[in-house]
């Protein structure tokens, strides 16, 4: 029983102290070190003017990297020809010629446009992603993988709330 209670109470202490090293956050919680404190952006805004600019939903994705439940988005359905935006600066995205229906309940695009996009390593709840946001105000737009469609083999899996869809004029 003494064992048992010694090695409880080491392997408390190696998690208090890699918790205290690492910032380690609890799964629940939303990441708050997103690695963009070093990057400058042309678009920017105060935390007040960006709750002005955007609904609560959109604040909680673009500026706090959040991510919306899937297939709530009614851009993931969206299937006209246009071009995706971001929703914090309205800076052009990604062209509708690269959306294809991923099946994981986001809007899902294989290229974006040229210079519109950025990224980053993200480690937040104990895996290893690539983050991508928006490279003119930096809002976070979703993740990208490499288990998309050819031509590039990649996923850009948006959140819906992070952009607008502007249909092409007719």
């Amino acid at each position: 029983m003494q064992s048992r209670r010694r090695f409880l109470f080491s392997s408390a202490a190696a998690v208090a102290a890699l918790a205290a090293a690492s910032r380690w956050r609890p799964l629940a919680a939303a990441p708050t070190d997103t690695g963009k404190a070093a990057e400058s952006f042309e678009f920017v805004r105060t935390d007040a003017q960006w709750h002005q600019l955007l609904t609560p939903a959109q604040y909680s994705v673009l500026r706090e990297e959040g991510t919306e439940r899937p297939y709530t988005s009614p851009l993931n359905n969206e299937h006209r020809t246009g071009v995706f935006s971001c929703a914090g600066c309205r800076l052009d995205l990604f062209s509708s010629s690269t959306k294809f229906d991923s099946h994981t309940g986001w809007p899902s695009f294989w290229a974006p446009l040229p210079h519109a996009v950025a990224s980053h390593e993200d480690s937040s709840f104990g895996m290893s992603r690539t983050e991508v946001h928006c490279r003119r105000c930096g809002g976070h737009l979703g993740h990208v993988f490499d288990d998309g469609p050819k031509p590039t083999a990649l996923r850009y899996c948006m959140n819906g709330l992070a952009m607008n869809f502007t249909p092409a004029a007719a």
